[in-house]
């Protein structure tokens, strides 16, 4: 398509990509002829970033970035914000949506390297390598097999049976583990792995248990003192999920204790926003703990793929108004068009707005190909391709906006001549 024929010819869209996001996003934005790319390598404090985002059209930020609704407010010309990680709760998701700007992130394009990390720490613990290495460090010579076993034949609980967790569960049984899992939602067992029907059998008969589910109210401190003390004397527990779904002074005193032989946590209820703040946690100091600052998804192969993930979709956005991966808004996944021009219009959800946008292009006698709409209870996001050619300047956008309840109005391009 003839750059000419966009709305906003690409070299004019303002990119702004913050805290060191991988450089496969900026080559695919540059791939599809975005030209005003700029790659910042830390966040920026809420002053500045407000000051920033009044000339920019999409934003790109990760975990750092707080996106207030005053924040969001003041990117007058913003179009869409992509999340280059998989939590979304950095921004205010709601704000964004009633602005009309859709929320895209990459929820699985880590899966392989979290996987990897928590089988890692499961043989470490089973060898008890936490103490071992930490008596060495200290000049001592500690080569007993006391406490040290094989993962082979022992059964590993896996609390929430998504994207990770069944990535896991091959991996695992790979390594000749017997696996069990626990899900809220109805899933198929892959491989041979089994279902337990509740959180508490599966924490009776695990000699490893493994979290993997998302933060919302019902998992916060889903495992607290009563279910630890429901797990089998001497397991192992690892927490690479979310760090508010463990009371963390409960696992500390199992560990104390001895009911629980070892744990390795990678997320914590609270964590430093910066390198320059002190991490601080009751399990510093115990030797038989792996503690990681959040490193589950930092692999090169993740942020490499987080990266590209997240930019086209993105850009798809940009280019054709298709939503399919947005977390707030409504998912419209649209076909392109060689011999239309495309107009994109969010409102709030009330009735009658469809019948005042076909009636725009009605009254100038201009035959609509298709129209794609989608309505969620708060916004609407309507799509409407016209046959051939249409002039801008015929006062066909400002009809548009000018319809009661009208949130955001774009013009996408204009068929070629």
């Amino acid at each position: 398509m003839a750059k000419e024929n966009l709305s906003l010819p690409k070299t004019r869209i303002k990119v702004l990509l913050l805290e060191n996001i991988n450089k496969t996003a900026l080559e695919l934005f540059k791939r599809q002829g975005y030209g005003s790319v700029e790659n910042v390598a830390g966040a920026l404090d809420a002053d500045d970033l407000k000051a920033k985002l009044k000339d920019v059209h999409i934003l790109g930020i990760r975990s750092r970035t707080k996106l207030t609704k005053d924040i969001l407010a003041a990117g007058e010309k913003l179009l869409a914000v992509g999340c280059f990680c998989i939590g979304t709760n950095q921004v205010d998701l709601k704000a964004a949506k009633r602005l009309g700007v859709p929320v895209f992130n990459a929820p699985y394009s880590n899966t392989r390297s979290v996987a990897e990390l928590v089988l890692a720490e499961i043989i470490m613990l089973s060898r008890d390598i936490p103490r071992k290495s930490w008596t060495a460090h200290e000049g001592g010579w500690d080569k007993s097999h006391k406490g040290s076993h094989e993962i082979r034949g022992k059964v590993l609980g896996i609390i929430g049976y998504g994207h990770i967790g069944t990535q896991l569960s091959i991996m695992a049984e790979a390594m000749g583990m017997q696996v069990r899992f626990y899900d809220i939602i109805e899933k198929l067992a892959l491989g041979n792995a089994q279902v337990c029907r509740s959180l508490d059998d599966l924490l009776a008969m695990s000699d490893f248990v493994s979290l993997h589910v998302p933060e919302t109210a019902q998992t916060k401190n889903m495992i607290n003192a009563a279910k630890i003390k429901k797990m089998k004397k001497g397991a192992h527990f690892i927490n690479a999920s979310r760090g508010t779904v463990v009371e963390i002074d409960a696992l500390a005193e199992a560990l104390k204790s001895g009911h629980i032989a070892g744990a390795a946590l990678d997320v914590f209820p609270k964590e430093p926003a910066d390198a320059d703040e002190k991490f601080k946690s009751p399990l510093q100091g115990l030797k038989n703990v792996i503690l990681t600052p959040h490193i589950g998804g930092s692999t090169e192969e993740a942020q490499a793929n987080i990266g590209a993930e997240v930019a086209e979709k993105l850009v798809k956005y940009s280019d054709n108004g298709s939503t399919l991966g947005a977390v707030n808004f409504v998912e419209v996944a649209l076909p392109p068009q060689t011999n239309a021009t495309r107009f994109m219009h969010i409102h709030r959800d009330v009735p009658g707005v469809l019948s005042k946008i076909t009636d725009v292009f009605a009254r100038r006698k201009i035959n609509i190909a298709g129209q794609y709409l989608r309505t969620d209870g708060d916004i609407g996001y309507v799509v409407t391709d016209v046959l051939g050619r249409v002039e801008v300047g015929m006062g066909i956008r400002k009809d548009l906006a000018a319809i009661e309840g009208t949130v955001r109005t774009r013009f996408l391009y204009e068929a070629p001549k």
